[in-house]
Order: C-alpha cells, then structure tokens, then sequence
C-alpha cells in the first residue's frame, strides 16, 4: 500500500516528509540553492522576534545590528547542501554572538537547529554535535558568568532551570538529526537495493529470453541446413526427395516462427499471460520426427512424466538442444533418449555413438550453457561430456516435485 499512496504517514515516516529532498544524482544536490526553504526560515526567524521583543522588556531591543545578525545566521542556510559544516558553525556562531550583546530570545536557535540537523544527514555527525555544543558551553559561559560585562544593563545569572531547557533544546535537536540520518541512509539502501534488483530481474530476463531463441532457432536451423543440403544434392537425380526435403523446411521454419513470435510476445506485453502454451514433454513424438526428418534416429526408453511447466519446459529445451547437438555435431545417426524419474527427481539422458565430425563436439558451448542454466534455475545440474566408447553424453537431472509458482 505504500507503494499505491506514496504520500500516506507511513510513507512519510518511512522515507521522510514530501519537502525532504531526494533527488537521483546527489551531486546536483549539492550544485543547488535552496532558495524557497531559505526565504521562508528567514521570514519566519525575523519576524517571530520582531514580536517576540515586545514581550522582554528587559533585554535589549532588536535594532539594526540584531537583525543583521539574524539575516546572516538565516542566509547560510542557503550553502547547507554544499558546505554543511560551516554552515553548522556559523548559524551557531551567529546565534551565540547575537545572545551574547542581549537581543531578546527567540527564533534565532531554528537556524541553528537547521544547520545542523543539514550536517548530520549529510554524514558530519561529529561536526554538528560540535557546533550545538559549542552553542550550549557558550550560551552557559554567557548566562552564569559573563552576564555582569555584556548587555543588557542590571541583567541577571540564568536560573538552573533555565539552563535545563536548554540543556533538553539541544538533545532534542541532535536526537532528530540522528533519526533523521538513520532514515535518510535506509532509504538509500532500500532505493540501492530496488534498483539492483529491477537490474537482477532484467539480466533474468534477457538470458531466458535469449536461451529461447537459441534454443528455438539453432534446432529448427539446423534441421533446415540439413534438409537443404540435401535437397540440393537430389533435385536433379530425385526430385520427389527433393520435395520432401523441401516440405521439411517449411514445416520447420514455419514451427521456429512460431515460437519465435511467442517469445518476442513476452517483450511486447510484459505481464501478459502467453497466446499459447509452452512446449513440453508431450510433444517428445514431433521432437523425434524432426530428428528424423534431419536424418537422425531417435530410441526413446521409459514414459516421460507430468511435470509443472517451468521443469516441463527446461526438460524439453534440454533435450531439444542436445538432439541438436547430435545432429551438428556427431558422426552418428543414432541417439538415445533414456527417461527416469524416482523421488521427485526426472534423469534424462541422451546418447550418442559419435564420432565427433568437429573440434566442438557436444556443442559450441552456448548450448550447454544454456542448458545448464536451465538446470541451475530449478536447482538441477547438467553432466556433459565424451563417453569413452567415443560418443557423446548429456545427462540432466531436474527436480521435478517443484510448486507451480516456482
């Protein structure tokens, strides 16, 4: 719900006040005034202590020279962003000398308490807590000692209770400062960590993706080259072979079209359920009849089962890209497909006799990292590798008791 009403109270608690400025590059930040903010604490400091003099007759009346002081303390809010240490000691200072030639009390502590709430978000803890404390030890040296030498006439010692307030002003400032950096810093954390995210989800994304149309078009492709080759070789000796082949590739490019269309689907419409269903164990017989019609023989042993569709998927990627490699890759024309599935785990194997017709037998090794990554995704592994007969082996073992939203 946060998300939905960003300007709720929990949102405010959470990531601060709408005005609290948070922009994207901090260094912009810094590079600008905060002209709006400054004009109003200025209007607000000179004029609460224009009103707060008439009720302290005895201290001194707010001349020229206070109001100076008062406009200055105000306008070094405006370079806060970019130097905030000095603005914490000079709002301070400001106010101390301001206190200690005995104008009367009033806003003039909203600079202070500013300049140094700005320090502590930007990270100069110690340098705020300085300032206020420099305040407080000089308002106290002021109040208990100084205040025989320094205007107003006939003034008085401060009172201890009057020191406690202070005292209690000072801790209250500091404590809001810190609550404040606390939460300024976990938003950042939590936007560093949003984004990171998103930039996670993406790279997810564009590898699925991108083992999809692999996956799709180095099968369908190579069942094309194959049927193309050899369309070439008989259509003067053996047109109607030649017809066939040629029906073969458009059966095949027709089928990679397809699923094409279907995984570029997912990008036009993020979120949207797909037109049709994902490819499965179930279609093992049209895998087998696309081997064959690429000339290769397919024995298929044990009875695939019923898994959830994302381990359904990724079995049926696994074995399409290894048939694949077979026919790219290997000598043979003869692979074997073994199915077991006990405890929830599905062993799927394939085999073939080689001998390998390429320095990358097995693959180019984008399809075996796919299909490991495919395995990885639902927590299986993948084996990989020459046989020692001379064939070639691919043995994929796939958790397949997985709940459906996984």
């Amino acid at each position: 719900m946060e998300e939905q009403h960003p300007g709720g109270p929990s949102h405010w608690w959470r990531y601060g006040p709408p005005w609290w400025n948070r922009p994207d590059d901090p260094e912009a930040h810094r590079a600008r005034l905060p002209w709006r903010s400054t004009v109003l604490i200025t209007a607000v400091v000179l004029i609460g202590s224009t009103f707060a003099a008439h009720g302290q007759q005895d201290r001194v009346p707010l001349d020229g020279s206070g109001r100076v002081l008062l406009l200055a303390a105000s306008l070094l809010l405006l370079w806060r962003n970019r130097h905030p240490v000095p603005v914490a000691f000079g709002t301070a200072a400001a106010a101390l000398v301001y206190l200690a030639l005995g104008f009367p009390y009033g806003p003039v502590f909203l600079t202070v308490a500013i300049g140094c709430f700005s320090a502590v978000v930007a990270g100069h803890r110690r340098a705020a807590w300085a300032a206020v404390g420099l305040l407080w030890a000089g308002h106290l040296l002021v109040a208990l000692w100084l205040f025989r030498r320094l205007p107003p006439a006939g003034d008085r010692g401060a009172g201890l209770g009057q020191e406690i307030v202070i005292a209690t002003w000072v801790l209250a400032v500091v404590a809001l400062a810190e609550l404040a950096r606390v939460r300024h810093e976990q938003w950042v954390r939590e936007r560093a960590d949003r984004a990171e995210a998103a930039r996670r989800r993406a790279d997810e994304e564009r590898l699925r993706i991108a083992r999809e149309l692999h996956d799709v078009l180095a099968h369908s492709i190579s069942v094309i080259n194959v049927q193309a080759s050899m369309g070439l070789a008989l259509l003067d000796s053996d047109p109607e072979q030649a017809r066939a082949a040629l029906t073969t590739i458009k059966s095949a490019s027709k089928e990679a079209l397809g699923e094409v269309r279907q995984v570029l689907g997912t990008l036009r419409a993020p979120g949207a359920a797909p037109r049709a269903p994902a490819p499965g164990l179930d279609r093992l017989p049209e895998l087998v009849e696309q081997a064959a019609a690429a000339g290769l023989t397919v024995e298929t042993e044990g009875e695939p089962p019923r898994l959830p569709p994302g381990a359904d998927l990724a079995a049926f990627r696994i074995l399409q890209e290894a048939l694949t490699n077979v026919v790219r890759h290997s000598g043979s024309r003869h692979a074997r497909v073994r199915f077991g599935y006990g405890d929830g785990v599905l062993r799927l194997r394939i085999d073939d006799d080689g001998p390998a017709t390429g320095a990358d037998a097995g693959g180019s090794g984008n399809g075996l990292a796919g299909m490991r990554e495919r395995a990885a995704a639902l927590g299986g592994t993948i084996e990989a590798g020459r046989r020692p007969d001379g064939g070639f082996r691919v043995l994929a073992v796939l958790p397949s008791d997985l709940r459906e939203d996984q």
